[in-house]
């Protein structure tokens, strides 16, 4: 997310990964249409990571913002940017259409997603909540919600966006 990629205001950023469920995008497409806004959609690799921070330096800069050359990240980016151009599409619906881009992050997501929130001066960061199942809450007893981390350890705005599923089908 760049200054010179869009023009004011600022983008609404949400958090995407690929399989994830599709209400977060639709929700995050529909608020940025509806509030006449651009979209940053940012996919955390977790396998990769930040060495350390330093603008001065290029070498750090790229474990920020890996490389997308690698053929499984250009898969994987294919895939979300079908999902991303769907749901913006929906949104818009004979409106204006929603200006958006898809970054490639490194690291932990929460902390991903508030540095480029930062570095973006976007008004609010939008993430789904966790996935239903065993291995997502062990995941998330080890890593932990990103929606709660980002609500508790920075100042911006989070919508977390529930799953949804009809009160009759949901059986934890």
């Amino acid at each position: 997310m760049t200054p010179e990629r869009f023009s004011a205001p600022a983008p609404l950023l949400v958090g995407v990964m690929p399989n994830q469920h599709p209400e977060v995008l639709k929700t995050a497409a529909t608020l940025a249409a509806r509030l006449s806004v651009p979209l940053v959609c940012a996919y955390v690799d977790e396998a990769s990571y930040l060495v350390e921070w330093d603008p001065a330096r290029s070498a750090h800069r790229l474990s920020l913002h890996p490389d997308q050359n690698g053929d499984d990240i250009r898969a994987m980016t294919a895939g979300l940017e079908a999902e991303i151009e769907g749901a913006v599409a929906d949104a818009a619906q004979g409106g204006t259409p929603v200006e958006w881009t898809l970054r490639t992050l490194a690291g932990d997501p929460a902390r991903a997603l508030a540095r480029l929130a930062a570095e973006g001066d976007a008004p609010m960061i939008i993430v789904g909540t966790s996935e239903k199942g065993l291995s997502h809450r062990i995941a998330e007893a080890l890593s932990g919600s990103v929606g709660q981390w980002l609500a508790h350890h920075q100042s911006r705005p989070v919508l977390v966006v529930p799953y949804r599923r009809p009160a009759h089908e949901d059986r934890d």
